[in-house]
């Protein structure tokens, strides 16, 4: 791949010189990189979970010409900090406190998506003074399960690996199956900009410590990814899965109720046992499954 630039490979330094599209403030030390733009009363713009301020590219404008808008890389995320910090919704909440405390902004409206509307959630409960409006676009805080993808990124050494790969699919994969519903918005030029700061190192480990603290919201009853691939080596010895992911809808769930007897039809779709089988395949296929680590480490 000619020109390829590996990710998580460039100092964060260098990469905000050449591409950072805005300005940047310290916070307690900790470099918060922001977008300002328009005037008038405040709006605050916080990006979901593997996206930066780039998320808001064809909406700042438009607020812009009523409202002063501001859009924030939170810390781990576009050319902010990539510090080792405890990331979640308390980091964050504070990440939005200082940032406001700074640019002396007494009371905004606060618009987030995915990750950044959980944070806004969590923000306003504890400084509903400073709060004008929010506007939550497919917010987390709700008991939803993690999508496959991310399941499979929270093993141990699987998400490393799969993330460290020196090609562009999985973060494809990634957009395509979890973010976007339109997959024809994932032209070149989006997923260059779009991923662009997954270059700088540090971004896999803070994506995958995010992933795996499974702060975003939390199911009691979820069953680990791992035990669920423990149940299917257990039934197949060690080795493939006897069906193909391939298969018809009756047979995957045949074979799925076999694995657990007990799942939830109402939540578990042949879709996802069909992920489910292609992803144990491949796994298995490079040696990546590791148990009983696996099982214990999502307990954890």
């Amino acid at each position: 791949m000619s020109g390829f630039v590996p990710w998580n490979s460039q100092p964060l330094g260098d990469w905000a010189t050449k591409h950072a599209p805005g300005k940047f403030l310290e916070l307690d030390g900790l470099s918060t990189h922001y977008i300002e733009k328009g005037s008038g009363e405040p709006v605050i713009l916080l990006h979901g979970f593997f996206f930066d301020t780039y998320m808001w590219n064809k909406n700042i404008d438009v607020f812009a010409e009523r409202y002063k808008v501001y859009a924030l890389d939170l810390w781990g995320f576009g050319y902010s900090s990539r510090e080792s910090l405890d990331y979640g919704y308390p980091l964050y909440t504070q990440q939005l406190l200082k940032f406001m405390d700074a640019l002396e902004i007494p009371k905004a409206s606060l618009i987030g998506q995915s990750m950044g509307g959980g944070t806004i959630i969590n923000f306003t409960v504890s400084n509903r003074d400073r709060v004008e409006k929010i506007i939550l676009v497919d917010a987390a805080g709700m008991p939803n399960s993690l999508p496959i993808m991310a399941r499979i990124s929270n093993l141990p050494k699987v998400g490393e690996f799969l993330f460290g790969l020196n090609n562009n699919f999985i973060r494809r994969m990634t957009l395509g199956n979890n973010f976007l519903l339109n997959k024809n918005i994932i032209t070149e030029e989006y997923f260059k900009n779009a991923t662009r700061f997954h270059k700088i190192k540090g971004t896999i480990e803070v994506m995958l410590y995010i992933t795996r603290k499974q702060f975003f919201d939390t199911l009691t009853e979820e069953i680990p990814l791992g035990k669920v691939f423990a149940a299917i080596s257990d039934k197949e010895k060690g080795n493939k899965t006897s069906i193909s992911h391939k298969d018809d809808k009756d047979k995957l769930e045949e074979y799925f109720f076999e694995i657990l007897p007990d799942y939830d039809e109402d939540r578990v779709y042949a879709s996802d046992i069909k992920k489910i089988v292609q992803w144990y395949n491949l796994l298995h296929k490079h040696d990546l499954l590791q148990l009983d680590e696996e099982a214990n480490d999502e307990e954890e």
